[in-house]
């Protein structure tokens, strides 16, 4: 069990369904009040009771004054205290980041499935780093401003081009700016060691992986690895950026996310 102060969010299905629940795992630099906004309002409408936790140092959870501490195994410790609360095994839901906190937790622990929403690649994000060092080096200046609140006009035509879709007008990621927050330095460093960390066990459990055609963080192309590796269905969705729950495509996600549902 967890020993730090964490908020799991509850959000109930409009009508009882007998499907099994969903617990939603948010990315790095933000909170899980992105899951908030249309995915989990979608999906309780279909009859899931929906949970959302907020990370260690994130959001309503404790630990921000001590957040470059913590590393995937924290986070994943996290998510074994949160599927514990769970009266059934939940499908789990990450993205970016998050989907490696699950990765970490299904090293040993059950879920009914697993959805994989703009992963980590298992080449880790130093690939990224590198890319948008050349191809959008102000992201690099920007991002400390979109964390600290403070955002500019280059802010949010940044964040919008590196995270969003290109349909996305850059004004309209003002709304999100709130969402935005520190992440650990920790966590942040591991993610670019993936490719030398030992990955553990995949439990033989359905899996989807999903990523946008225009992701600029992780691009559609390696999708294929990670599906690879747990033999999952693999969807992309068309124009689509990084943030798949934010996007203008966000309804064309929430359905491939709600049909893979279905199967289970």
């Amino acid at each position: 069990m967890s020993p730090r102060k964490l908020k799991l969010h509850h959000h109930p299905a409009s009508q009882p369904s007998g499907r099994p629940p969903l617990l939603f795992v948010h990315g790095g630099y933000t909170h899980s009040l992105c899951w908030q906004v249309n995915f989990i309002p979608f999906l309780n409408a279909r009859g899931y009771d929906c949970y959302a936790l907020d990370l260690s140092g994130h959001g309503a959870s404790g630990g921000h004054e001590r957040l470059n501490e913590f590393g995937l195994a924290d986070y994943a410790e996290d998510l074994a205290w949160a599927v514990s609360s769970l009266a059934e095994q939940p499908v789990l839901i990450g993205h970016s980041m998050g989907t490696q906190v699950v990765q970490r937790y299904l090293v040993g622990g059950e879920a009914a499935g697993v959805a994989l929403l703009s992963p980590v690649p298992p080449t880790g994000t130093g690939g990224t780093a590198s890319r948008l060092a050349v191809t959008e080096p102000a992201f690099f200046e920007e991002l400390p401003n979109a964390m600290a609140g403070t955002p500019s006009t280059r802010t949010l035509q940044v964040m919008a081009r590196v995270y969003f879709s290109p349909d996305m007008p850059f004004e309209d990621t003002l709304q999100f700016m709130p969402m935005i927050g520190a992440e650990s330095d920790h966590a942040v460093a591991e993610m670019v060691a993936l490719p030398f960390m030992r990955t553990g066990r995949r439990p033989n459990i359905p899996a989807l992986v999903m990523g946008g055609s225009q992701d600029q963080v992780f691009p559609a192309s390696m999708l294929f690895f990670t599906a690879l590796a747990w033999r999952a269905q693999s969807v992309t969705i068309e124009r689509a950026g990084h943030m798949l729950m934010l996007d203008p495509q966000w309804q064309d996600a929430a359905d491939a996310l709600a049909d893979w549902l279905t199967t289970l």
